[in-house]
Formats: C-alpha cells, sequence, structure tokens
C-alpha cells in the first residue's frame, strides 16, 4: 500500500508539473482523431473553434490576472483560461502539422515542424508572468498565421503569392487587434512589453514570408496521396491508367530496403502521382526530374507540368516518361508551379539486370 502511495505520488507530481504541456499535447491527440480533409465543413469547423477559444481564453485570462472581476472570479478565470488556452495552442498548431505535413515533402518543409517542437520546448521553461505573455502572444500569432495560409485558399479557390501575402497581413491585422484589446485590460503591463513583443511579432512575421518564398512552407491546400516510378505507365481509352511494375513479395526485405529500379529496355521509367486539391480550386503540378552528377550535385534532366482540378476526391493522377536515362541515382519531385516540393522519389537505376515478376494492372 505505501509503495502504490508513493508511486501515485510521483505520477502525481509529474502531472502536476508538466500539466500545461499535457493539456497542449491533449489538443494534438483530438486533431489526430478528427481531422481529415481541409475542405471539409467538419475540419474547417473545428479549426475556427481553436482560433475562437484561442482568442476568447487568452483574452479573459489577462481580465482574471488584471483582477477586473471579483477575486473569486479572477481566480477562476486565471486557473480555467489556462487550460482552455492550452488546449486550444495545442490543437490549433497540430492542426497545421497535420495539414502541412501532408501537403509537402519533410526533408524541405522540416524546418516548420522544427518550429512546432521549439514552442512545445519553450511552453516547459516558460515561467515568468512577463515571458508568458510574450510566449503565449507568439504561439498565438504563429496560430493564426498558419490558419490564415491554410484556409483562404479554400474560401477563394486560388493560391499564390497574393494570397499567401494577403493571408498575411490579415493575421497580422488579427493581431493587432489582439494587442489592443489586451492594452485596455492590462495597459502598464503591455506598456512594458511592447518593445519585446513588437520584435518578436516582426520576427515571426519575416520567417513566415522567408519560409514561403525559399519555398519551404508546402504548397497548403495541395497534397500528394500518392508518388511512385513504374516501368509502364499507359493512358487507356476509358481515362484510366495502365500500369506496368516490378511486383515485390511481401517476405522480401532486401526488396523493400533497396532502391534500385530495373527499367524495361526502351521503355524508361514512368513517375506516376495523385495530387489532392480541394473541390473548384486549379492548379498546375509540375514534374521535375533529375539526376546526381559525378560531382554528387543534382542536375536537372526534365521538367514539365500539368494541370488538376479538386474535381476527384481521392487526387487527380497525372504522369510523366524519360526514356534516355543512364546508370545511377535520379530523382522525381512533384512541386507547385513556384516550386514548393509536395513530395520526392529517390531512386537507383540499374540497366545491368532486367525487371522480374512484371504485373500490369488497371486503375
Amino acid at each position: 500500500m505505501k509503495e502504490f502511495s508513493i508511486t501515485h505520488s510521483r505520477w502525481y507530481l509529474l502531472i502536476r508539473r508538466h500539466w500545461l504541456t499535457i493539456i497542449f499535447l491533449l489538443g494534438f491527440v483530438t486533431d489526430y482523431l478528427l481531422l481529415n480533409r481541409i475542405d471539409d465543413a467538419f475540419d474547417n469547423a473545428i479549426l475556427l473553434f481553436y482560433v475562437l477559444l484561442a482568442s476568447i481564453s487568452l483574452l479573459l485570462f489577462y481580465v482574471g490576472v488584471a483582477e477586473k472581476l471579483s477575486e473569486k472570479w479572477s481566480q477562476r478565470l486565471r486557473h480555467y483560461m489556462t487550460m482552455l488556452m492550452q488546449y486550444s495552442f495545442g490543437g490549433l498548431l497540430s492542426g497545421m502539422l497535420i495539414f502541412y505535413g501532408r501537403s509537402g515533402d519533410l526533408s524541405v518543409s522540416y524546418p516548420f515542424i522544427l518550429l512546432i517542437v521549439v514552442v512545445i520546448i519553450i511552453n516547459e521553461i516558460v515561467d515568468k508572468q512577463s515571458d508568458r505573455l510574450l510566449y503565449n502572444l507568439a504561439v498565438y500569432f504563429i496560430g493564426i498565421f498558419s490558419y490564415y495560409v491554410l484556409v483562404m485558399p479554400v474560401l477563394v479557390n486560388d493560391m499564390g503569392d497574393i494570397i499567401f501575402i494577403g493571408s498575411g497581413l490579415l493575421a497580422l491585422a488579427t493581431m493587432i487587434l489582439m494587442v489592443k484589446i489586451l492594452g485596455k485590460i492590462i495597459p502598464n503591463f503591455m506598456a512594458m512589453q511592447k518593445r519585446g513583443l513588437t520584435f518578436i511579432v516582426g520576427v515571426i512575421y519575416v520567417l513566415f514570408n522567408a519560409f514561403y518564398f525559399l519555398n519551404i512552407i508546402p504548397p497548403i491546400p495541395l497534397s500528394l496521396t500518392e508518388l511512385s516510378v513504374y516501368q509502364l505507365v499507359e493512358r487507356t481509352n476509358t481515362g484510366g491508367y495502365r500500369i506496368t511494375k516490378e511486383e515485390v513479395d511481401w517476405f522480401d526485405i532486401r526488396a523493400f530496403l533497396s532502391d534500385d529500379f530495373y527499367p524495361i529496355a526502351g521503355q524508361g521509367v514512368s513517375c506516376f502521382s495523385r495530387v489532392y486539391a480541394p473541390t473548384n480550386l486549379t492548379a498546375d503540378i509540375v514534374h521535375r526530374w533529375e539526376f546526381l552528377d559525378n560531382n554528387g550535385k543534382w542536375k536537372k534532366h526534365f521538367v514539365t507540368s500539368y494541370k488538376i482540378t479538386g474535381e476527384n476526391k481521392l487526387g487527380y493522377r497525372g504522369y510523366t516518361k524519360i526514356r534516355n536515362l543512364h546508370d545511377g541515382k535520379w530523382r522525381c519531385s512533384v512541386e507547385s508551379e513556384r516550386g514548393q516540393v509536395l513530395g520526392r522519389l529517390t531512386f537507383t537505376v540499374d540497366t545491368t539486370k532486367l525487371p522480374k515478376n512484371l504485373v500490369t494492372i488497371v486503375e
């Protein structure tokens, strides 16, 4: 019984010490279970709920800090609004992580994911009241900036530089409004933190724009649902695709670990992709073929594009093909028109061997 009591006490102390992060992560769990498609009304309602909950709980928390109400209600606001604020931050950021992760190649968009990790770490170490204010507003700005960048293309059925810049300005306007309201609630506190807040918001704004124009932010709201290289892909008379590929036995571990590709003589290699876009959105998709030269640098071999629409809920299919390839490392990248990478597949061409167990399917 005494051992159980000690264990229970340890768990209690652990939860009490990290309860803000635990509630923050609960928002991640909720999103993982509920979020599916960015153009789905339910998913949009969840994300909007997080934005509204974050805004309201943030304001009410500082109403409690300023003791604008009775001591009893101020204490309740400080306690419960902290939990709601952390939950909404976790839900909003994880929603962005889910959709941004689906929309881009992790090898390119990892800085954004790293930003989320940094937010969680800072959540653990920030303790001072003044630092917590700056942290809360910084997370809030990151959340609404990401949210506007995500939903605006869906609402206007378009994407591109103007949409991103407009989304950023809208996030900045929302942040200015939040700061002005807080200036009425905790005027002295906000006046003391004005310089630090201006610096943090400015850094985040510049960072997001740099991420976008350096093609680090994925091409939201597009998402790549399939990317493969095959021995042969042909369009059928009925609008489908006839795919010839090398079938691999499920128990052949070596084949799964290897990236070797054996082409059919004279047929080259076909890169087949399926890209999901929200309904009514039209975009250009680019296939970029590259090979690794003798100096270890990727060289452009072939680039082409095709237009997709959001009519197909399973994703819009397309393929490109090259015949004049040589042995060595190759990769096929699927990108947006401005160069944001949705996905990338690297493989090693070996023409000294013939493909085995070829099968043909129609889809």
